[in-house]
């Protein structure tokens, strides 16, 4: 609907003692405000009448002139709320007038049936939002909180700008075409282009966090034949760096239009996009494409939206987020495109097994004609093992550790694989006191680990429970945060397991560690995750015993691998083939076409011929550069 017909039609609905002083699209919603909040409250099938009408997400504000001065609507507030919600914080945010409240127990917050959240709008004409407080300090979501109420003037204009773009009438394409951008036929700088004549949307813009060289490391955007001020859109599926590293050079060169993720994507982009930049000075010794700068800029523009909400992100497509069981808030997308002309799914990267952090992977979507599909382990033979002797060969390899008197070098992603080795060796130190010995988090980790407790409605329902009920196993005693200690002193000290990132030892603390603890045989490095072909990881992985590094005298030198090397399986957030192929059966509806990604070439390949073989429709392993006319 065009925005001037919402507008006519929102004062054609609203009773004229709700004194109707202004309606407009923001974003995904239309926001109506109002002076006499009560009489809209007293007719109950208002809000549902607007929506039905508009179909969109309507939002009733206050008129700020008939908003209560901030300090005496802070006294209600604090009033209304019961000290149990434990509240840490309330923003008000006159551009938007809502005021944020971020409190441990947001539940508390709403009430029985949003009953305190209708009573602070009665009396204070302050629009609630009730956030949930990590139940650890994070830096990292309190610097976006306070980032959306200082930017709050500038988010408004944008929203409203996206809005009314969102709702200009277009006529229908003829046609629709996808550009594979990176992350095709191998892992790493994920980006893939859906266009049509009238719009052109960009799913993940990343980087492969492996290497410093700008022609491996980024996505070929230099090839679309448009300025970055041409995109209409842009979908990140979810936090990693090979999918959303790259995001920010994008409004370093001309972008200023939405992103699109769910809200624990928005913060995990942030921590990790800050650590990027770091990361090319001290590990590549390169500069960075972006600086943070590009981040900030990158977050006013995000807009989150929560699993199966349907939204529409241009004129003519509709985008649907699906839980994909890969990490905190990690989505498969759904694009609707057209009236019905076309369905496709992207489904970024997916864990379709057990896990203990999320549930499986979605195989429901409405209508489906194109799947685009990881293929990270599709090749024939990587079948991991099971769940239940993935965690007991881990066991075994780190008390056999133990007892020798070594330590454990663990190199984990901070986010994804670092919390669910948490889960794990927190559920067995609880039964095996052999295990009784400290866990040494350095890095991003806790960080990581404090923004998944803000969000425990996406995780797994015991998960969510013990967060709830103040029994974060994140906060186990036996987990201590290298924070204030010398790298030196872990390492070189009584027996212990220690988490770092990065993930492929291309840096970060990982690398710090293992300069430290590669020389004593007692020790062993325990590789829990992918490691790149391009990765110092998958080097020593596959038996390098000599590493060149950077001496303390500014000279290169050898390093040996002496500590003891083991890959323990079972642990990724990625399906194996087996998963894979259960994923595909368990597919609804079957898509017409299938192309393989995010996969090394004989992987994607093979992971391609079988996916033909066994749904008998058509599957192709697409290369970086290949475009491909879908319609």
């Amino acid at each position: 609907m065009y925005y001037k017909d919402i507008i006519k039609k929102v004062s054609e609905i609203m009773p004229a003692d709700c004194e109707l002083t202004k309606a407009e699209p923001e974003g995904l919603s239309t926001v109506v405000y109002i002076k006499n909040i009560k009489a809209f409250y007293s007719n109950e099938r208002l809000i549902r009448d607007l929506a039905s009408a508009l179909k969109k997400k309507v939002v009733v504000r206050v008129d700020s002139s008939a908003l209560m001065p901030v300090d005496s609507a802070k006294k209600i507030i604090e009033g209304l709320i019961p000290s149990e919600a434990e509240v840490k914080n309330i923003f008000f945010v006159p551009e938007s007038c809502e005021v944020h409240i971020e409190a441990i127990k947001p539940g508390l917050v709403i009430g029985k049936g949003g009953f305190t959240l209708k009573e602070i709008m009665l009396r204070t004409g302050w629009a609630p939002i009730a956030l949930r407080a990590p139940t650890m300090p994070s830096s990292t979501l309190e610097g976006v909180r306070k980032l959306a109420v200082m930017e709050a003037a500038e988010r408004k204009k944008f929203l409203v700008n996206v809005g009314k773009k969102i709702c200009q009438p277009t006529p229908a394409g003829d046609w629709i075409r996808v550009m594979a951008l990176g992350g095709f036929r191998e892992v790493g700088r994920s980006c893939l282009l859906v266009q049509t004549p009238h719009s052109k949307v960009l799913i993940d813009v990343g980087v492969n966090p492996a290497t410093g060289d700008p022609t491996r490391a980024f996505p070929y955007l230099n090839m679309t034949g448009f300025s970055f001020s041409d995109i209409d859109a842009v979908v990140i599926s979810h936090g990693h760096m090979d999918h959303m590293g790259f995001l920010p050079y994008l409004f370093a060169y001309g972008y200023d239009g939405p992103v699109y993720c769910t809200p624990p994507t928005r913060d995990l982009m942030v921590l990790l996009q800050q650590d990027y930049v770091n990361l090319c000075k001290k590990a590549f010794n390169i500069e960075p494409p972006y600086t943070k700068k590009e981040i900030y800029k990158e977050v006013r523009n995000v807009i989150t939206v929560d699993y199966e909400e349907v939204v529409d992100i241009t004129p003519e497509i509709k985008m649907t987020f699906y839980n994909a069981g890969h990490v905190l808030g990690s989505a498969s997308v759904h694009l609707h495109i057209g009236e019905g002309a076309h369905n496709l799914v992207y489904s970024g990267d997916i864990k379709f097994g057990f896990t203990r952090l999320f549930d499986p992977a979605t195989t429901r979507f409405p209508r489906l004609e194109t799947l685009f599909i990881e293929s990270t382990y599709g090749g024939r033979n990587d079948i991991s093992l099971n769940r239940f002797d993935g965690e007991k060969r881990l066991m075994d390899l780190i008390k056999s550790t133990i007892k020798n008197r070594g330590k454990v070098l663990m190199p984990v992603f901070a986010v994804g694989r670092s919390q669910e080795l948490l889960l794990v060796l927190e559920e067995h130190m609880r039964r095996d006191p052999e295990l009784n010995v400290p866990i040494f988090i350095d890095g991003m980790i806790m960080e990581a680990s404090a923004i998944h407790t803000a969000y425990p409605e996406y995780l797994r329902e015991q998960l969510q429970r013990r967060i709830l009920s103040d029994q974060s196993p994140f906060e186990n005693p036996m987990i201590k945060v290298a924070r204030g200690m010398s790298k030196e002193e872990i390492a070189n000290g009584e027996p212990a397991i220690i988490l770092a990132p990065s993930g492929m030892l291309t840096g970060g603390p990982s690398y710090e560690y293992l300069k430290l603890m590669a020389d004593d045989p007692k020790n062993t490095l325990i590789f829990v995750g992918y490691q790149s072909s391009l990765s110092l990881g998958s080097k020593i992985q596959q038996g390098l015993k000599e590493v060149p590094i950077l001496g303390d005298d500014g000279k290169m030198k050898a390093l040996q691998i002496n500590m003891n090397i083991a890959t323990a399986e079972g642990f990724s957030g990625h399906s194996d083939r087996a998963q894979l192929m259960a994923y595909l059966k368990q597919l609804r509806p079957i898509p017409e076409r299938v192309f393989t990604m995010h996969g090394d070439y004989t992987k994607t390949e093979e992971f391609a011929r079988s996916i033909g073989m066994m749904l008998r429709k058509d599957s192709y392993s697409l290369a970086d550069l290949e475009a491909i006319r879908l319609k």
